[in-house]
């Protein structure tokens, strides 16, 4: 039997079989360590607070900008790494664990700025205030690159990102399971990561068109993909396009499973023609 590790990074359980655990925990400490937005020492924190407009980068930090920048060229701007005062505004302003209800109002909403952020080499160009918020892309990357050390087969699960080599039954939001046999399953959705701003519900799913949490008929939304990246910047897109998030993935030949508001199962013509149910 393949033995199990857990440990906590980015604020979920990790879960990892197949796998070094002290390799595993090491690379999520160092993906944590760089990108967080409530480390002071983070690079993320640095290059945010940087007065300058033009910064220079670690090869490691720009890999990841442009792996986001990528994201959002390939959803039209939807999954967009500019949206770090928006979350703040928002009230995402701490560790999620240190999140409790206030009773003042969000700050005002700001939109995306993905047309004032161009990365050249290792050096990054930005308007004065952009914040960035690479959260969007990081877990799932530092699950894909977990997976790439696994010598056999296993699999790496990070909160809603997961990523396998070889056959894992994994369980699916409001009951049923898949057998995933390769590549990633991603979850992405408003269950567990919302709070309250002045009587108002709050998430960390920005809608960079309006600055604000998005308004989606979907609580939930699962995606298959080639990679746990590739199904996570998927679920979040068909998220954020609400009705449309369904055919949206269908054009683009994945599938997804969506848990509806009220508790309606939704799936694509891609799921429904592909994945086989346990």
């Amino acid at each position: 039997m393949t033995p199990v590790h857990r440990f906590r990074a980015f604020g979920c359980e990790v879960v990892l079989a197949g796998g070094d655990p002290v390799t595993a925990s090491r690379t999520f400490a160092r993906w944590d360590a760089t990108f967080s937005r409530f480390r002071p020492d983070s690079e993320l924190s640095r290059v945010n607070a940087a007065a300058a407009s033009t910064v220079r980068v670690s090869p490691f930090f720009a890999t990841a900008l442009r792996a986001a920048l990528d994201a959002a060229a390939d959803t039209a701007g939807l999954v967009d790494p500019t949206l770090g005062a928006a979350l703040e505004a928002a009230g995402y302003d701490r560790d999620f664990a240190l999140l409790d209800e206030d009773p003042g109002p969000p700050g005002a909403a700001v939109r995306s700025r993905l047309g004032d952020v161009r990365l050249h080499g290792a050096f990054l160009h930005r308007s004065p205030g952009l914040r960035l918020d690479l959260n969007g892309v990081v877990k799932a990357l530092a699950v894909d690159e977990v997976a790439g050390t696994l010598s056999g087969e296993g699999f790496v699960s990070a909160g809603g990102d997961l990523a396998v080599r070889g056959p894992v039954d994994v369980g699916l939001p409001r009951g049923g399971a898949v057998r995933v046999l390769q590549g990633g399953l991603a979850t992405s959705g408003v269950v567990s990561r919302r709070w309250r701003r002045g009587g108002e519900e709050q998430h960390h799913l920005i809608d960079p068109r309006t600055g604000r949490p998005a308004e989606s008929p979907w609580l939930q939304v699962t995606v298959s993909g080639v990679t746990c990246l590739a199904a996570d910047i998927g679920a979040k897109a068909a998220f954020l396009l609400g009705d449309a998030g369904p055919a949206w993935l269908d054009e683009r030949g994945m599938a997804g499973r969506f848990v509806a508001r009220d508790g309606e199962i939704v799936l694509n013509g891609a799921w429904r023609g592909e994945v086989v149910c346990i």
